[in-house]
């Protein structure tokens, strides 16, 4: 069992911003407790005693990340109707995955879609927070169907799994170094067929401007 000691002489919310950043580049197996602590700045038993081991310290970084890289989900969620949600999710997205002083990509993907089976609880974890995260779109997708937003015939669950897998796809992509430009071309293209697939009121039509 590994040695626990008290976490002293170091900053713990930096030093969860470094980890999340080596999980970011590495991934949850890729990434050793020798290279969290090196970029962490703290020895093995303070990374133990503050975060309570590699996998509680991975879901710390993924909370952190998601509260601090994904904050315009929550932006998205409160526009007035679905399309601007979708809009404001798909184009931030872009940007977020594209920044230059992160690495290329989403925390959430990278971070342990390759997982061994022996790291099968990591892999489950992301999967279930995805699962959420669409889970989340899909109820305000059926909010906009209650409000008149979206038309009675639309699927909120069909069509928050088509705006996830476009995410996630631009993140895979991101990674793989297609441009910031080409990105968001396939964002708009992607926008444009959600609103044909859903039936959405443009922003034009919300206001009743011609």
């Amino acid at each position: 069992m590994p040695q626990r000691g008290r976490p002293r002489g170091f900053d713990a919310d930096e030093a969860l911003e470094r980890a999340v950043e080596v999980f970011w580049r590495q991934g949850y197996e890729g990434a050793s407790v020798s290279d969290l602590t090196a970029a962490m700045g703290i020895n093995k038993p303070s990374l133990y005693a503050a975060y309570g081991g590699k996998e509680e310290l991975f879901r710390k970084a993924v909370a952190r990340y998601a509260e601090k890289d994904m904050a315009y989900a929550r932006s998205a969620f409160a526009q007035p109707t679905a399309y601007e949600v979708v809009a404001t999710l798909l184009r931030e997205n872009v940007l977020a995955v594209t920044r230059p002083d992160r690495p290329a990509g989403c925390l959430s993907i990278q971070g342990g879609t390759a997982c061994s089976s022996e790291n099968a609880p990591v892999a489950g974890f992301l999967a279930a927070s995805r699962l959420a995260g669409e889970g989340a779109l899909a109820d305000r997708f059926a909010r906009a169907v209650a409000e008149g937003d979206l038309p009675a015939h639309a699927d909120p669950v069909a069509l928050a799994r088509f705006v996830m897998i476009v995410s996630e796809g631009q993140a895979v992509h991101a990674a793989a170094g297609v441009s910031r430009e080409d990105l968001r071309q396939a964002a708009e293209i992607a926008l444009a067929g959600f609103a044909a697939a859903s039936g959405a009121r443009l922003p034009e039509q919300a206001t009743g401007t011609v």
